[in-house]
């Protein structure tokens, strides 16, 4: 079945949940689904319509042959797939809360269609992984080509060791989560996808950000360090704010969920 046989909403397995006046969408990261939000829900769901979806790379996806990986190969198709899910729904003036990759995809889409986005809040979120001579990204090239190499060469270890990496190894549940969710992805659209992400550079894309930005960075992320969300706040052209979320590795929303909570709670101003 063709995407123009389906409809984004069903093939992206996309709900609308909770009640109030403005609607939230939660965008999930690299290897994940919606799933990983499900702590964090109840208490965005009192407030917000919540619109939550998985990417068509995601291992929950029914189809696989709706995602090209040839296709997939920059942020562009992922924002224009969020454009299309958000107009198939009639959703404007949206809060949009992005984790890792989907931070950047947030920001094209909104540079697309600025209308569609009321506010974005980009979740351990980066322009660029791979260092330059005035800019930390978190990664040298060897360090990231290694990672590529792994991928090929020993799968099942480096789903196993890029979990640890991740999410907090004091939270063992939290890293089984990710870990299934992870491994449920079609290996073949996994390689493509990482060297799209992490050998990505959406720097100049962050001058062209008019909508309201809030950037939360985890204390203690391992693949995104404190320096790129104070890089990213002086770059985005419109209001941009940083908030940390003390806690360990990339993961808050699964690993510290009531402190990442107090921050959207603060940030957006409903009470928990």
């Amino acid at each position: 079945m063709s995407m123009l046989q389906t409809s984004l909403k069903a093939a992206m397995n996309a709900r609308v949940i909770g009640s109030g006046s403005e609607t939230m969408i939660l965008a999930h990261g690299f290897g994940g689904d919606q799933s990983l939000w499900d702590k964090i829900l109840p208490y965005l769901t009192k407030h917000y319509h919540v619109l939550l979806f998985d990417w068509l790379c995601s291992g929950t996806v029914k189809d696989p042959n709706l995602y090209d990986p040839l296709k997939y190969t920059s942020f562009d198709a992922f924002a224009d797939d969020l454009i299309a899910l958000m107009d198939e729904l009639h959703l404007t003036s949206s809060v949009f809360v992005g984790h890792s990759m989907s931070g950047m995809i947030g920001c094209i889409a909104s540079i697309k269609r600025p209308q569609l986005f009321s506010k974005l809040i980009l979740v351990g979120s980066s322009p660029r992984y791979i260092t330059t001579n005035d800019y930390e990204g978190g990664f040298d090239g060897a360090a990231i080509d290694n990672m590529m190499s792994s991928i090929e060469s020993d799968y099942e270890h480096w789903t196993s060791s890029f979990a640890k990496l991740l999410v907090d190894n004091n939270d063992p549940l939290s890293i089984e989560h990710y870990f299934k969710c992870l491994k449920s992805m079609n290996p073949e659209f996994v390689l493509p996808l990482a060297k799209a992400i992490f050998r990505s550079d959406e720097r100049e894309t962050l001058e062209k950000v008019t909508t309201p930005c809030t950037i939360v960075q985890v204390k203690n992320d391992l693949v995104v360090p404190n320096s790129v969300a104070y890089y990213m706040q002086k770059k985005i052209k419109g209001e941009a704010t940083v908030e940390f979320v003390n806690a360990d590795r990339h993961y808050p929303q699964l690993t510290a969920p009531l402190e990442f909570i107090h921050v959207l709670s603060r940030v957006l101003g409903f009470e928990i």
